[in-house]
């Protein structure tokens, strides 16, 4: 018996106690006896039923550039992990990252027009953003599906491809932090992190599994890795296999990542921590230290995550310290058909609310 199979044995007992307790919660705002709120506008959540990356910050990126497309105005809600502020923050052009977390601080930086709020109370955020900008056309929560005090119009839970939430378990032997059966809450389930290759015949199998819980729209991503462009100056660096790599990150689960960088160099040096990591100067140290005992061409690469808080460390900008994009991608030409679902939401939502309110004025 292997190491893991003996833990997820010792910490089962656990899981179910911490499964009753999410059981229960779940029944109480079933049966309303825990109450939710709900707004008179269109409001999308992003989330997921497990802990872990399941690629929530490219999903939202998509979805900004998607509603900037169709001139809807707009502000993204995230709960702003690890940030050494409280309360409910509206980012401005001196916030940074230690104010508002990391990945707003991400979606900050590569879309300036957008508001990018944070408060840990959803439902307090939505109404004090509401109250500074009642134009706004679209919310984005950015993992809230578990938060069910606010009910989103359209709830959108993400699903890695590599540890489906119908084979997981509750939390500490799984990764899973709600049930299985909250994928029924979901208007769209989004399998992410998909080989590029995907088989018919396997999408098919995915998609017979999670009709158990949900028989809704299920849509198909991959990752698209971009070209690397350097942390403090505009310059743009192509992968091949003749440098040699260190990865440093702070990402919850860095499989796909390591999966490309080894493509390029199978010797790569990872440098890790946690997700949402504060880097501190020792850990520039750290990394400044391994680069310089390398020989031969090499280079640093990191996520647009960590970059948003290695950057005001000016010692880096020295070196070969390069920012990796990704993106979303449908698979199976599902584009399209997801775009308009989530546009068709927006716009409708919006009419009939115009409908309602000249109604109310006749």
């Amino acid at each position: 018996m292997n190491f893991k199979k003996v833990l997820r044995l010792l910490t089962f007992p656990v899981s179910i106690i911490y499964g009753s307790v999410i059981h229960v919660r779940n029944f109480l705002f079933d049966k309303k006896i825990l109450r939710s709120t709900s707004f008179d506008m269109p409001i999308i959540c992003v989330g997921n039923i497990s802990v872990g990356g399941t690629g929530k910050t490219p999903m939202v990126e998509y979805l900004i550039k998607l509603l900037q497309q169709q001139n809807l105005l707009q502000a993204t809600i995230s709960r702003g992990y690890r940030r050494k502020t409280k309360g409910f923050l509206i980012a401005n052009k001196t916030t940074t990252a230690n104010e508002i977390g990391d990945e707003p601080m991400q979606f900050h930086t590569k879309f300036p027009d957008v508001n990018v709020c944070v408060g840990k109370d959803r439902v307090n955020a939505v109404q004090q953003f509401l109250q500074l900008k009642p134009e706004t056309k679209a919310i984005i929560l950015d993992d809230a599906f578990q938060h069910r005090k606010i009910t989103a119009g359209l709830n959108i839970l993400l699903t890695d491809y590599n540890n489906l939430f119908y084979k997981d378990y509750f939390l500490p032997t799984g990764t899973l932090r709600d049930q299985r059966s909250s994928a029924k809450r979901a208007d769209i389930i989004v399998v992410t992190k998909c080989d590029h290759d995907l088989l018919i015949n396997k999408k098919e199998k995915i998609i017979n599994q999670i009709n158990r819980f949900n028989q809704g729209y299920i849509f198909f991503t991959t990752i698209n890795y971009g070209k690397p462009c350097h942390i403090s100056v505009s310059e743009e660096f192509i992968l091949n296999n003749e440098t040699h790599y260190i990865l440093v990150h702070g990402i919850a689960n860095a499989n796909s990542l390591r999966n490309y960088i080894a493509s390029f160099d199978k010797n790569f040096e990872e440098i890790s921590f946690k997700d949402h990591h504060n880097f501190t100067q020792n850990d520039i140290e750290k990394i400044i230290g391994i680069y310089q005992k390398k020989t031969g061409k090499t280079v640093i690469i990191t996520t647009e995550k960590d970059a948003v808080k290695l950057k005001w460390f000016n010692e880096l900008s020295a070196l070969p310290l390069y920012v990796l994009p990704i993106e979303t991608s449908f698979l199976f030409n599902q584009k399209d058909d997801f775009d308009n679902t989530i546009k068709n939401f927006v716009l409708q939502f919006n009419n009939n609310n115009n409908e309602q309110k000249a109604s109310a004025k006749a």
